[in-house]
């Protein structure tokens, strides 16, 4: 691990940390030239993808219906054990982050809100080949499902030399996490052609409106690229942790927290930050005793050798100024007044406080998401949620009294802006109301001088209180009460439809459940 040493108040700077940046532009190209055969040519670019890329031939992209109702029956009792409590306390944890449609009433009647809308269909990534990741399936399918997704569609791609076994190349594990989870579509295709493939459509796999979930250089350069036409959570990066430790740490259980990062990929970075460069030297010698036993050390040293960073701070304040530089995907605080440090933490995917908060605790059963952000972006992004699963519309409904408390403000605005037509609109509405409706018929308005009507010229009082009159107030009273009726009657349809969408999930949750211990 290579060690930089910040004296007092000095910072940690990129050109110290050395991160990787962009996406090759060699692969940025790749990626582009596959989604492009893809929307030309559909099924058949996907066929060749697969057969050059994963070397297998399908005909058809979807699991049979049986093979997937079958998933939880080709899992030892010991891992679908392990496997339902995690996604009992993910869906426990993200059921705490759904929010609900909101809508108030000013006084002159006018009704405001946000309308909270789930996508209609998600497609989530999933790693596959000889890699398996159920953790990964119960992280990106159970929020949507939480969200009220209708449609959850999962690709990953097959192992070839097991594309004719019970699971069709899928490791038993990913595809029974996806029954678990309400997965309710699963397609054999990986790589960027499956990225494509979601975003937009082919004759086999049906387009989608969201796609997360990790992969390799390709797939994130290809989610970038079809991000202006499709929604995406984040682009990642190679996976990170940072652990902040004192001399109250055990170095053997830092060492082994740094390597668990580290054995994911020879590309993931692994930084220690202390301001004990003795402890930093102990932590080093314990990986050298551990790694000699890992099964995956080759990956583990490499990691470390080419991405490994210490930083020795002068004190604690630095080290914690050093900690929101490297902006990680996942922070372990192994200090002895770990909660008080929180406060300070500005910069993080995830934070894991003190001794016993283990990483992979939070990669697997803890319930908040493991799909971080990557690379420095935790200082603008945020974990996956339910909210990447949901889109929201602002509600805006005026009553005769709202309009003329708004327009004249609204019509000076749009007077110093120059836009006529915007502040000829509102003028309109407000002529409706103060003259009557035979004021805007054709004749009416092709008499008119429209500009005066646009652009009245009111006084400041009245751009400032709106306009007020016996005739538009009486109307308002009654439109007002009407409209106090129809906001009561949008909440009450709103709170039953959320009530029937999280008793529909969690009914369906529960039949899932009953249905595997059946078997």
């Amino acid at each position: 691990m290579r060690t930089i040493i910040l004296n007092a108040g000095e910072r940690l700077t990129p050109e110290l940390l050395r991160r990787e940046g962009a996406l090759p532009k060699k692969i940025e190209e790749a990626a582009a030239d596959i989604i492009a055969a893809v929307r030309a040519e559909g099924d058949e670019a996907v066929r060749r993808f697969a057969h050059d890329f994963d070397h297998v031939d399908l005909e058809e992209f979807r699991l049979p219906a049986e093979v997937f109702d079958a998933a939880l029956d080709n899992v030892d009792d010991t891992f679908r054990a392990a496997l339902e409590r995690a996604a009992r306390q993910i869906r426990e944890f993200h059921e705490r982050e759904v929010q609900q449609s909101w809508f108030t009433t000013r006084a002159d009647g006018t009704m405001l809100g946000v309308k909270v809308t789930p996508v209609a269909a998600a497609g989530i990534y999933v790693p596959g080949g000889r890699a398996q990741y159920p953790s990964t399936v119960l992280m990106n399918a159970i929020p949507a499902k939480v969200a009220g997704v209708e449609r959850v569609v999962m690709v990953t791609p097959p192992q070839a030399d097991q594309i004719d076994g019970p699971t069709r190349g899928i490791s038993p594990y990913t595809l029974a996490a996806a029954k678990l989870a309400g997965v309710d579509e699963v397609y054999l295709v990986g790589g960027a052609q499956a990225v494509a493939a979601l975003s937009y459509g082919t004759e086999q796999i049906p387009r989608v409106e969201k796609i997360t979930g990790p992969g390799n250089a390709y797939v994130a350069a290809a989610k970038r690229l079809v991000s202006g036409d499709v929604g995406i959570d984040m682009v990642a990066g190679p996976s990170e942790v940072c652990v902040l430790a004192d001399a109250t740490a055990k170095p053997m259980v830092v060492a082994a927290d740094l390597m668990a990062q580290a054995e994911h990929d020879p590309l993931a970075a692994c930084y220690l930050v202390t301001c004990d460069a003795a402890f930093a030297e102990e932590v080093q010698r314990g990986i050298e005793v551990l790694v000699a036993q890992s099964p995956r050390a080759d990956i583990t040293r490499a990691s470390l050798t080419d991405h490994g960073v210490v930083v020795v701070a002068a004190d604690l304040a630095d080290a914690v100024e050093a900690v929101n530089a490297i902006a990680p995907e996942h922070l372990e605080l192994h200090c002895a007044d770990a909660l008080g440090l929180l406060g300070g933490i500005r910069n993080a995917g995830a934070i894991f406080v003190g001794a016993w908060s283990s990483e992979p605790l939070g990669d697997y059963v803890a319930g908040p998401n493991h799909t971080l952000p990557t690379g420095g972006t935790a200082k603008f992004s945020n974990p996956l949620s339910v909210d990447d699963f949901v889109k929201k519309s602002s509600v805006i409904c005026y009553t005769p009294q709202g309009l003329l408390s708004d327009a004249p403000a609204t019509q000076r605005l749009a007077e110093a802006e120059g836009l006529w037509s915007h502040a000829l609109s509102a003028g309109l509405r407000r002529r409706v109301l103060e003259q009557g409706e035979d004021s805007v018929s054709y004749d009416a308005l092709a008499a008119a001088d429209l500009t005066a009507v646009a652009w009245p010229g009111d006084a400041a009082t009245t751009v400032a209180a709106g306009v007020t009159g016996d005739d538009a107030v009486e109307a308002a009273d009654a439109e007002r009460a009407s409209r106090v009726a129809t906001v009561a009657k949008v909440a009450a349809a709103t709170a039953a439809s959320v009530a029937v969408a999280a008793a529909g999930v969690a009914a369906g949750t529960v039949a899932a459940a009953v249905k595997a211990k059946r078997g």
